[in-house]
Formats: C-alpha cells, structure tokens, sequence
C-alpha cells in the first residue's frame, strides 16, 4: 500500500510516495494539464491513502481518486499549517509533511459534504448571483428614474411605471443605460 502526502496547486502537484512494503519515500512533482497527475493515480494499486490541504479546484481529482478505489483526505489548512511550524514553505516540505501527518495518524481530515450536495450548493449560489445582479439592475434604473424626477417606487416595474420610465428624455449616457438595462 502507498501513503501519499499531496502539495496540490491548480496546475501542478508535487507528491511525497511512503511504500508501506519497503519503506522507501519518494517526492516528485506532476503537471495537472497534461495528464502526468491521472496516469500516476491509475498507476496506483488501491487502496492508496491520499491526503491533501483544503482548497480550491481539486474537484477533478477527488472525482478521479474516488473513482479508482483509492481513499481520499481532505485536511484542514490552518491546523496542517499550524502543525508544520514556522520553517518555511515549499512543495517537498509540505508534501512531506502531509504525508507525514498521514503516517503518524495526525492528519487533520474535515469532513466533506457528498458530490450532490456540493453540486446543490452551486445551484443555490449561482441563483444567489441571478438575484443579486437583477437587484443591482433594477436598483441603477430606480435611481436613473430618480434623477429624473420619477418617483414611483415599486410602480415603476408596473406596465404604466415603465411607460412613463420609456417616455423620459435622458442625456446619452443615461439613454443608452436605459436601453442597455431595461428589464421587460
């Protein structure tokens, strides 16, 4: 079985490999683009124990991990952080020390909520930003109507309140938001 501490950044990895066999260490970096980093997952007997900081876009390689058997953690930053000390950062040395952490069975893993449910959190956030663009639209075209003298509140998105939004003369500028905006 092989233990592997991964430094991971979004376009490369550097990898600390223990075999439990014969007690050999290795540290070598894989490119995330060209598929260095899939071929060496596929390459692996499972189980293989895999830990990693926290972070952003590795959904790919959980996926890709997950999928061939291999068991994957996911750890704190701020404690792996905290735990490593105050020498300073590289990739072999965290990638060490993640592994590390893992043999000594002081890996602090976070739990992760499951694929749907982080998928479901996309969907609430990207309708969370729908919602606040429109606000951010209505709310410039209330204030261009305001600037203008049209004080109509919530009427101007009646048919009437845009009618009268429609007939304002408005400098270029102005004109042109107007047209860019207008919500129908």
């Amino acid at each position: 079985m092989k233990i592997i501490g991964c430094d991971y950044h979004p376009s490369f990895q550097t990898i600390a490999v223990y075999e439990t066999k014969t007690g050999q260490t290795s540290v070598q970096t894989l490119l995330n683009g060209n598929g260095d980093a899939e071929r060496f997952y596929c390459s692996l007997e499972s189980p293989a124990v895999i830990g990693v900081e926290s972070c952003g876009n590795t959904l790919w390689l959980e996926r890709l991990v997950v999928s061939l058997g291999h068991e994957l953690q996911i750890g704190d930053a701020a404690e792996i952080r905290r735990l490593a000390g105050q020498k300073p950062k590289t990739d072999d040395r965290d990638a060490r020390h993640l592994l590390q952490l893992l043999r000594d069975g002081r890996f602090p893993a976070i739990e992760r909520p499951t694929l749907e449910q982080r998928d479901l959190r996309q969907l609430v956030l990207h309708r969370h930003k729908l919602v606040e663009m429109r606000t951010r639209v209505r709310n410039g075209l209330q204030h261009l109507a305001l600037n203008q003298g049209l004080q109509l509140g919530r009427r101007l998105w009646t048919r009437s309140g845009q009618a009268q939004f429609q007939a304002l003369v408005l400098d270029p500028w102005a004109a042109r938001r107007r047209r860019s905006c207008i919500v129908s």
